[in-house]
């Protein structure tokens, strides 16, 4: 961040060579000569045109169906088989156990208040129930200890139905013989939903019979919950031992896509921007960006160890004393990797943590005492933007500042305009979960963002470069041409 005050301090935007060459990227393809041939938004993506590498991805797959037995993968991702690998022969009649992310907000009358994660899962399940597949849907809401009313999925049916174009079957539990009944007088192309999965602690203790009792109600399994793919659960990994294929979903390849094959192989210049209120939960992602990135900016919270890791002032701002020293050692790393840092050279600062505080903007390097940082500046705002400006991949993880106050959203809801005008000029834009995603939804660009990650911890440990189990456990992809 380059203050004015002390100019020595930070480390401006210098793009080095690599910022100025553009490396080959297996997700530049073409997509419109693919759209004319294959229905998408009959098979419920709405929305295909606004995401062109999706929309490629999945009408790669399924056009490859009709046309061979061994269909393509033209995108680069952790090289697991695909639902679209599947044939139609391969689906008909066939009971699919498929693992979605459909923990989705209800109110105290257990109305849904966002449905983006049902409507993320409706791709997967269209095409199976397309192909003849009997679907048997399963799904965790909230953290129930043990049979919560509250926690039924039951409110889900009618959306799904909606969605679907068909009526949903609700189960009262995820396994037993009244499921097993259910299962067995599905129909070709149904679709039965279980109870909360998190209803039994077998779940998430991963237990290997209940697993087993699961994996019992199927013939093939498909994983298509990014949101819980970091833990080893019973209906994310479990099943796998008993049940192939286990295959992923297509939006759990398209998260892969997005979050390790742009990440891996960028068109550069490729920047991250990291916020967030403390470095300590954003080391790991901080520490393996600077393996891949050109530029890098920071805000939120985290800021405040960096400024007095190099011996600044930062008044009552929150600090994390114990990673001072750590700190320092990632603005070296940055230096000797020859990534230009930036961190915010103005901040807003507050006499009090509410939304109705005093505030004013401040140098970086001339926080009083008794006043705390609560978002970036002005200043720093035009800084960034005109970094970002020379991007052609960019991936967000983290707010700006205290952006539920909003006073003190104008840094974190800046970005987001600024990510969503890049995006429209061709630039990748990945929104990496989590209050990102909050952002985005609130100043109403969600939808203009390249790709916007459906889970939050797990989009931080792929980010970390971390090996999630429940994608561990997937089938290998069989490799071919392509």
């Amino acid at each position: 961040m380059a203050s004015a005050a002390a100019p020595h301090t930070f480390r401006g935007v210098s793009p080095t060579s690599s910022s100025s060459t553009t490396r080959p990227s297996s997700l530049n393809v073409p997509t419109t000569r693919f759209l004319p041939k294959t229905s998408l938004r009959r098979l419920g993506f709405a929305a295909a045109a606004a995401d062109p590498i999706f929309t490629h991805h999945v009408a790669t797959k399924l056009r490859s169906l009709k046309a061979s037995a061994k269909p393509i993968r033209g995108v680069a991702s952790m090289a697991k088989k695909s639902v679209g690998d599947l044939t139609a022969a391969d689906l008909k009649g066939k009971n699919v156990f498929v693992r979605a992310d459909l923990n989705v907000p209800l109110d105290d009358n257990q109305n849904i208040t966002d449905d983006t994660r049902i409507r993320a899962a409706i791709p997967t399940i269209k095409h199976l129930i397309s192909n003849g597949a009997k679907v048997i849907l399963s799904s965790h809401l909230g953290r129930p200890k043990g049979v919560t009313p509250k926690f039924s999925l039951a409110p889900l049916v009618p959306r799904l139905s909606e969605l679907l174009g068909i009526q949903v079957v609700k189960a009262d539990d995820c396994i037993g013989p009244e499921v097993e009944k259910l299962v067995a007088s599905l129909p070709d192309g149904g679709v039965l939903l279980l109870e909360n999965v998190r209803f039994y602690k077998e779940e998430e203790k991963n237990e290997p019979e209940f697993a087993k009792k699961l994996a019992s109600l199927a013939d093939i399994y498909v994983n298509d919950a990014f949101g819980t793919a970091h833990r080893a659960h019973a209906s994310t990994e479990g099943v796998t031992k008993f049940l192939k294929p286990s295959v992923a979903g297509f939006l759990l390849q398209k998260e892969l896509d997005y979050l390790v094959g742009a990440v891996s192989n960028p068109k550069r210049p490729f920047a991250a921007i990291v916020g967030g209120s403390k470095v300590s939960s954003k080391i790991g992602v901080i520490e393996s960006l600077l393996e891949k990135v050109d530029i890098l900016l920071l805000g939120g919270g985290m800021i405040f160890t960096f400024y007095k890791a190099q011996g600044l002032s930062v008044g009552s701002s929150l600090v994390e004393e114990d990673k001072l020293d750590l700190a320092k050692s990632l603005l070296e790393k940055a230096k000797a990797k020859g990534v230009s840092l930036l961190l915010p050279s103005d901040v807003i600062i507050a006499d009090k943590f509410a939304p109705d505080a005093n505030s004013q903007v401040v140098p970086a390097s001339a926080i009083p005492d008794g006043w705390m940082g609560l978002d970036i500046g002005p200043d720093s705002i035009k800084t960034f933007s005109e970094a970002l400006e020379t991007t052609k991949t960019v991936i967000w993880n983290g707010p700006m500042g205290v952006f539920e106050f909003d006073k003190f959203a104008v840094g974190t809801e800046a970005t987001a305009k600024k990510l969503a005008n890049l995006s429209r000029k061709g630039v990748t834009t990945i929104i990496g979960g989590g209050d990102s995603v909050a952002a985005v939804e609130k100043v109403g660009v969600a939808d203009v963002m390249s790709h916007i990650s459906t889970g939050g911890g797990a989009s931080l440990e792929l980010l970390e470069g971390k090996q999630l189990p429940g994608v561990i456990a997937l089938d290998e992809a069989t490799p071919v041409p392509v």
